[in-house]
């Protein structure tokens, strides 16, 4: 009868379907003397598992760290910031210079020529307000279509 239930948990071993007590009890079974001869060939697999789980491993593994060296990833990190920083200022001083210039543009000593600038200026604002003003225009004939499809 041991013999019948033996094959069975081996059969279930191989697809999988074993759970731990039986895969103990075929190691036990293999690692004893008397196994059945149709059943010796399963032996040294068995056994390897028995044997593989008593031996102890003496030989010491060496652990070899890669030590990187921070110091140079920090110190060019610290040029590349100061680089960029450099380059803006530089940049920005480049840029201001012609601003300074520029301030002096609003002041005219001819009154037509500030009724003419004023003019242009307040032609252009009234362009782009007229632009928005057509956004709004769409915005309510939203408002009416969503309100004819939601009456609320």
């Amino acid at each position: 009868m041991e013999l019948n239930r033996i094959e069975n948990i081996v059969e279930k071993y191989f697809q999988g379907e074993t759970t731990i007590a039986e895969e103990n009890e075929l190691k036990e079974y293999f690692s004893s003397p008397d196994v059945a001869q149709h059943l010796e060939q399963y032996k040294p697999m068995f056994g390897y598992f028995y044997q593989v789980k008593e031996q102890k491993s003496t030989q010491e593994i060496p652990l070899q760290t890669k030590k990187r060296n921070v110091a140079w990833l920090s110190i060019a990190a610290s040029f590349v910031v100061l680089l960029g920083i450099g380059t803006f200022f530089y940049v920005s001083e480049k840029n201001a210079a012609p601003v300074a210039a520029q301030s002096e543009l609003g002041t005219y000593d001819n009154p037509e020529e500030a009724l003419a600038a004023t003019q242009k200026a307040l032609s252009l604002l009234s362009s782009n307000v007229n632009v928005g003003i057509g956004s709004v225009q769409y915005i309510k004939e939203y408002e009416q279509s969503k309100n004819k499809i939601f009456k609320q």
